[in-house]
């Protein structure tokens, strides 16, 4: 995945940019953030370190990125944006090819990103994260939450109500942890966790779509 400037809305920026040369510009940050964080950890998220690595004045840096907390909510964002986006790409591809195992195909797809996105995992498993990343966080899995719940919709396998979605933010939160751990002992995941996770979702949720009312 190439890096991108996230939703403005979403992204602890101390300033917009509205330009396009501004916003290549905060790309072009971002990227040499990231290449920072995965080579050098966390705590060299410096702005004096980052502009280095850009090639940009600290000033420059410093009216979008003030500190370490602000280039660190900023990956966090980008990272979140992304994954929602393959998300919202899966929903679109369930509907489409009616898939028989919903489960398979969405822990393989994030493992996949697992594998590739050396930043958030860095990120994640380095302890660095802001109280602004950990509230982003918990908001962000409740829009996986939701697109897992989408995906259950397109397949018609359940109705759409409260216990549904209750039952969705539920796997979701499973699904991470065991994915973290997968990838804590193993920079390509651990098959045989990623396996297991795998049979626990699809009995949880074959059990959440025999209980959903739209069922005999």
């Amino acid at each position: 995945m190439g890096y991108s400037t996230t939703d403005p809305g979403r992204t602890p920026l101390r300033r917009t940019p509205r330009q396009a040369r501004s916003r290549a510009r905060l790309a072009l940050v971002l990227r040499a953030a990231e290449r920072v964080l995965v080579d050098e950890g966390v705590q060299a998220l410096t702005t004096t370190r980052v502009a280095a690595e850009a090639k940009v004045s600290v000033g420059s840096l410093y009216q979008y990125l003030p500190d370490r907390d602000a280039i660190i909510d900023a990956l966090a964002a980008g990272y979140f944006t992304r994954l929602e986006a393959v998300m919202d790409d899966l929903v679109r591809a369930a509907a489409a090819e009616r898939w028989e195992d919903p489960v398979g195909v969405l822990v393989d797809a994030f493992a996949g990103i697992y594998r590739t996105e050396h930043g958030f995992r860095a990120l994640w498993f380095g302890s660095g994260l802001t109280e602004r990343a950990r509230a982003a966080d918990r908001e962000h899995k409740h829009r996986m939450a939701d697109g897992v719940r989408r995906v259950l919709l397109a397949l018609g396998a359940a109705a759409d109500d409260e216990a549904l979605a209750r039952s969705c933010h539920a796997a979701v939160l499973a699904a991470d942890a065991l994915a973290q751990e997968a990838f804590r002992r193993d920079a390509e995941g651990d098959a045989d966790l990623l396996d297991e996770a795998k049979v626990m979702l699809r009995g949880y949720l074959a059990a959440v779509v025999a209980r959903s009312p739209s069922r005999p």
